[in-house]
């Protein structure tokens, strides 16, 4: 069964800048294909923080996250990408990818993630 795998995550001070990777290579193709990504705080639930359409590729962030990360695609590579700038403390979380622009009230991942720790 083909997977999403999470890549990116670390540690990184306030200030900071990461780049997060989904693999998507099970998969043909993605062109089509509307994707998201989710983070977690442990003891809270999940947290929508960007999409991007298969179409005309639209994006949508969480307010949280507006103007600081960008969401991008790369079909040829099959690749989902988050580029996150400015991160702050809040933005330490378990971040996950996944298929679709929303998040319905009782997702949960079915990947592993990769973990973001924003901390001086």
């Amino acid at each position: 069964e083909a997977q999403l795998v999470e890549s990116g995550g670390g540690l990184v001070p306030p200030g900071g800048s990461l780049r997060l990777s989904c693999d998507a290579s099970g998969w043909t193709s993605i062109s089509r294909y509307a994707m998201m990504w989710v983070r977690q705080v442990p003891g809270k639930g999940f947290e929508f923080v960007a999409s991007i359409t298969g179409g005309d590729g639209s994006k949508n962030y969480a307010d949280s996250v507006k103007g600081r990360f960008t969401i991008s695609k790369e079909n040829d590579e099959r690749t989902l990408y988050l580029h996150m700038n400015s991160l702050k403390t809040e933005d330490s979380a378990m971040y996950y990818c996944a298929f679709g622009v929303r998040l319905p009230a009782n997702w949960g991942p079915r990947t592993q993630g990769t973990q973001v720790t924003v901390s001086s």
